[in-house]
């Protein structure tokens, strides 16, 4: 697989790199329109015709160092895939390496999350997502991609947002006090201060693409109408850089239509913004 950005060989090296993206293509539990296995390929793909450099931020955080790593291909069974997250995202932490993990599909989270709460105290697991994602099995595993919050939870206080999609016994196990949902926060600003207040020194944000909008983001495996657009998402991704110490993050769920490829350097862009936010514009 290429580097993430077409960045100069200086500049891709593992020692010399400050951030490490993980590529998963993983798609083994999607029900409905599969295809996030060739996510990761493709949002490095889009990310050869970004510019480096950030406007709002007068930066180019490519200059710390990004490292595209091998993928991992474990598919075996859901378990089995996130073991091997798991194992690669806390050798990561380990060399002080921050972890940028490609989806696939949104399972592939439960082994970053694992590693993130061990490795860090005071933790909050942040999902940005269409769906509630909180049941505690389906189709016979508790690794499904509609599981991965309920297994977050079990981990680390979680705060939800983006939601408008859940089934009536997910319901019943959502925590209300700590889920935005789509409706609460559609152009209002208010909410943004109220999930500032809900979070821990140290956070671990996972996106599945389908929180925003599918006017922007049509390729993902269950688009859902009525999401954030791409200034919503930035901006509130910038103050929560500014107000906590980001550990790592996943995006999730792309599935690339080779007739447009928007989405896919929608997805790149996503990734570089908000490494510029951790690195440049958020405390440290």
């Amino acid at each position: 697989m290429k580097q993430y950005g077409d960045l100069p060989k200086e500049l891709t090296s593992f020692e010399g790199s400050k951030i490490v993206i993980v590529p998963v293509p993983y798609d083994g539990t999607t029900t409905w329109n599969k295809g996030s296995e060739k996510g990761p390929k493709a949002i490095i793909e889009a990310s050869h015709n970004l510019e480096m450099y950030d406007i709002d931020t007068d930066s180019e955080v490519h200059k710390l160092g990004i490292h595209t790593a091998e993928p991992i291909t474990e598919s075996s069974s859901p378990e089995a895939m996130v073991e091997e997250v798991y194992t690669r995202v806390k050798a990561l932490f380990k060399k002080k390496k921050f972890p940028v993990i490609l989806g696939g599909e949104h399972s592939v989270s439960i082994g970053a999350f694992k590693a993130a709460s061990e490795q860090f105290s005071d933790l909050t697991i942040l999902q940005f997502d269409a769906h509630a994602d909180i049941r505690d099995e389906l189709n016979g595993s508790k690794f499904n991609h509609q599981c991965v919050m309920a297994r977050a939870a079990e981990m680390a206080p979680i705060v939800q947002v983006g939601i408008r999609s859940m089934s009536a016994a997910e319901r019943e196990d959502i925590k209300p006090d700590r889920v935005f949902y789509a409706m609460q926060i559609y152009d209002q600003s208010t909410w943004m201060y109220e999930l500032l207040n809900k979070l821990s020194r140290n956070v671990y944000i996972t996106i599945d693409l389908d929180v925003l909008n599918p006017s922007i983001m049509a390729s993902t495996g269950t688009p859902e109408p009525g999401g954030m657009n791409w200034f919503d998402i930035i901006n509130i991704l910038k103050k929560i850089s500014e107000q906590v110490n980001i550990v790592g993050f996943d995006i999730t769920e792309l599935v690339p239509n080779k007739d447009n490829k928007a989405p896919d350097y929608l997805t790149a862009k996503l990734i570089y913004t908000l490494l510029t936010y951790k690195f440049i514009s958020g405390i440290k």
